[in-house]
């Protein structure tokens, strides 16, 4: 059991890291093509959608696909990463108790 659990949190901490340059990848790809248009928006836009389609979609019309492909990578990459960190949190804790 015990290095059951230990395999389990190195293949969380390795689908971690993964995670990170597969999603890394895929936003600097947009992120430089936003930058190259000097398309600009802050992390607020990124979180409440309805604020991004009032203030920011509507200057940028050409670009709607791009900014939100961006807030959806960014958005996905952030809920991926803290579910992988929660389960390396409790895989520790659980190893640490046993």
């Amino acid at each position: 059991m015990l290095d059951f659990l230990v395999f389990l949190a190195i293949g969380i901490f390795v689908a971690l890291f993964f995670l990170n340059f597969y999603f890394r990848v895929k936003i600097m790809k947009v992120y430089k093509k936003l930058i190259s248009n000097r398309i600009e928006f802050g992390t607020s836009h990124i979180f409440n959608m309805d604020k991004m389609k009032k203030e920011i979609l509507p200057k940028y019309p050409a670009y709607t696909e791009d900014i939100m492909a961006f807030s959806n990578h960014i958005r996905k990459s952030l809920l991926i990463a803290s579910i992988l960190l929660v389960a390396i949190t409790l895989v520790g804790i659980i190893l640490k108790n046993i």
